[in-house]
């Protein structure tokens, strides 16, 4: 009797202790979601979004799925608990498609939070569901411990939503650094899209912008230009042997197109704007601004309200300016030969003619656009009569701002010998200018010199580098400038063997100011041959500007104000949200076949095709 009691006494315990570890289990595997929230877009997360706090039953290594009335996103990224993000300015770390499908995350999660893009509705309400698979280790295992847990939330009310009608969207996050606030700012990003998701993308693209604080969208002027298409599919059939050659595509069909908006960003600040596209019954938006456009190319007129360009009827060069303030006094040169205000790029390799960009009469080549937010006029071809060089002069015009965009390119296609070699020349008839300033990196200061005083042939001598240089009239008022936004040499077959490189200001019946490469024709011995080689390319880039001159004792600060905002332009962010047809594993070819690197390595899933 006494050992029954017993036996059933333990029995009794066993089955207690067993009750217990089971309901201990079972509280201890679920899935707890705490705080969940339907958000706007802002700098940090600059997409609509859900974000779920989650509770994992003890710390682990993690994967996440979340799931919106039954269809999984995409998107997602999640975080730890002591993750911290400063919202308002562009998040730090993410990790796209291709870093998951060549790599495991390891990491071990205890209170995590989870934040996906979701195009909500206001006032919808939306069932989210979040299912985590626990792991031991970073591969996956038959062992993996998989928990789910849902909830029901409505999305806030108030600011609408962007028209549904536009199915898709990309964002954009705008950061401004120089503490300059933005105002109408031309913005140029490249876009990527499936052939499928679009029909006419200069007809359907919108952008708009996002208030931080009211959520509120402003449609804001955009222009879509240079679409390019690849169109052909990855081959995914069998090899000779009948094997697959891969599992998914390496690469998918696109259409790539550039686009330009005019954006408003607050000094030392981040925006978020929206590009919609994906309407298939989207009418064409005319959008109106300032800038225009007329004439024939090359000798195209280029006018908004505060400036007025006339390019040059044979070479499409810069040959008048003028200040819409100021109509009584245009800038020209209209001296010597072509009588353009911007000659070259230039070489000259004797007895060869002189030969410059502003000589061709037309261009072998040219392509001009416009519309409301940009304008653009591109030439380019070989020198005259030097097969053995191209060049190419592009100038950008935007609506509301006094200046404009110039970017050159020098390519030397077989080595030939020169006395010059230049580019960056401004060119002005002497009566219209009665002095010249830049900024001098060797002394540190600005140099303010009177040029009617200058001897002809004089030179005034300065760094290539020149940050910027203006001419200007101190009677008129009036004053055009150079603000160097980039500069470069380089060579594919041998490197650049470049003379003395230095810029210089120099006078005759024109004042002059151009970048000197190779130019033993301005040293002591001005007759000796200098190699331009095969494969050496010179590029810069320049804003040229013209200006009303200050009455303080700096009539040149309207051009370090400027020279400030754009070499400090506004900071591009680009975030897209991943489509459905983007695999969740990768291939790479390798050019040769050998270790990936990634041999061993506990949280690589790395494939290679060779």
């Amino acid at each position: 009797m006494k050992n029954n009691y017993l036996m059933r006494s333990l029995t009794f315990l066993i089955l207690l202790l067993l009750g217990t570890i089971n309901g201990f289990s079972a509280v201890k595997q679920e899935l707890k979601i705490g705080r969940v929230e339907l958000g706007y877009p802002c700098p940090a997360i600059p997409f609509y979004f859900v974000k779920a706090e989650l509770e994992l039953p003890y710390p682990s290594i993690m994967e996440v799925e979340v799931a919106i009335n039954g269809k999984t996103l995409r998107f997602t990224n999640l975080h730890k608990e002591t993750d911290t993000e400063d919202l308002n300015k562009p998040v730090l770390t993410h990790r796209p498609p291709s870093g998951a499908g060549l790599s495991q995350d390891n990491s071990i999660y205890n209170h995590p939070y989870v934040i996906g893009w979701v195009k909500w509705e206001p006032g919808m309400k939306y069932d989210v569901k979040v299912t985590v698979r626990m792991k031991k280790e970073a591969k996956n295992s038959d062992n993996d411990l998989f928990i789910s847990a849902s909830k029901t939330i409505n999305a806030p009310q108030g600011s609408e939503a962007f028209d549904p009608a536009w199915k898709k969207y990309k964002s954009v996050v705008l950061s401004e650094t120089a503490g300059i606030a933005r105002k109408a700012e031309p913005v140029e990003v490249l876009l990527a899209f499936y052939p499928d998701e679009i029909k006419d993308l200069k007809r359907e693209v919108r952008v708009v912008s996002v208030d931080p604080e009211t959520h509120q969208l402003t449609e804001v002027p955009c222009q879509v230009f240079d679409i390019q298409e690849y169109l052909k599919e990855d081959d995914l059939a069998p090899d000779a042997n009948g094997k697959p050659t891969r599992q998914v595509p390496i690469w998918l069909p696109t259409v790539t197109a550039r686009l330009a908006f005019l954006a408003d960003v607050p000094a030392k600040s981040s925006r978020v704007f929206l590009v919609y596209y994906n309407n298939d019954a989207a009418m064409a938006k005319p959008y109106i601004t300032d800038l225009h456009m007329q004439g024939d190319a090359p000798g195209l007129q280029i006018d908004n309200d505060l400036i007025s360009v006339v390019l040059h009827p044979n070479s499409g060069h810069l040959d008048q300016i003028s200040l819409k303030k100021r109509p009584d006094f245009p800038l020209y040169h209209r001296k010597e030969t072509n009588g353009a205000i911007h000659w070259n790029p230039e070489i000259y390799t004797p007895p060869t003619p002189w030969t410059h960009t502003s000589d061709w009469k037309p261009p072998q080549n040219m392509k001009s656009f416009s519309g409301p937010v940009l304008a653009s006029s591109e030439v380019w071809g070989n020198l005259r009569e030097i097969p053995q060089v191209d060049a190419s002069v592009r100038y950008e015009f935007y609506p509301g701002k006094p200046y404009f965009i110039s970017s050159s390119v020098l390519r030397i296609n077989e080595t030939v010998h020169c006395l010059a070699l230049r580019n960056g020349e401004i060119v002005i008839k002497r009566e219209l200018i009665t002095h010249a300033a830049w900024y001098d990196v060797v002394r540190d200061s600005v140099i303010n010199y009177d040029v009617t005083q200058m001897p002809d042939l004089t030179d005034l001598k300065m760094e290539a580098d020149v940050p910027w240089i203006t001419f200007y009239n101190e009677k008129t008022g009036v004053g055009f400038a150079g603000i160097q936004l980039s500069y470069a040499n380089a060579g594919l077959e041998s490197s650049p063997r470049l003379l003395n490189p230095f810029f210089y200001i120099t006078g005759g019946p024109w004042i002059y100011w151009a970048r000197a490469l190779s130019l033993s024709f301005l040293s002591s011995n001005m007759q000796q041959m200098i190699p331009a080689m095969k494969g050496n390319i010179f590029s810069e880039k320049w804003a040229y500007l013209i200006y009303e001159t200050d009455k303080g004792a700096k009539p040149y600060a309207p051009v370090i104000e400027l020279q400030k905002k754009l070499t400090n332009p506004l900071r591009i962010q680009l975030v897209e949200e991943v489509d459905d047809r983007v695999s969740k594993t990768v291939t790479e070819i390798f050019i040769d076949k050998g270790k990936s690197g990634w041999e061993g390595r506990e949280t690589g899933k790395h494939a290679t095709d060779k």
